[in-house]
C-alpha cells in the first residue's frame, strides 16, 4: 500500500494497518503525545486501535509542543 506521511510518499507491504500498527512499525518516538490528522479529520486517541488506513490515505503526525516567552507569568 502506499500512504502519503508528513508529506512524503511511503509503500508499506502491509494491505491494511491500524494506526497503532503504523505508530509501532514507523517507530514513532512518544506515540502517546501524538495527534494523527488521516484524509484531513484529526482522530481521537481511541479510534488509533481501530481506524484502518489503506492504499492512498494522507497522513500528518502532529507533535503540539508548549512553549512561552520565558517570562514569568503574574
Amino acid at each position: 500500500m502506499i500512504l502519503q506521511i508528513n508529506g512524503r510518499n511511503e509503500t508499506l507491504p502491509e494491505d491494511k494497518l491500524t494506526i497503532s500498527e503504523l505508530l509501532g512499525i514507523k517507530k514513532v518516538p512518544d506515540p502517546g503525545m501524538i495527534s494523527v490528522q488521516l484524509n484531513g479529520e484529526i482522530l481521537e486517541r481511541v479510534e488509533f486501535t481501530s481506524k484502518v488506513v489503506g492504499d492512498g490515505d494522507e497522513l500528518e503526525f502532529l507533535y503540539f509542543m508548549g512553549g512561552g516567552s520565558g517570562r514569568e507569568c503574574r
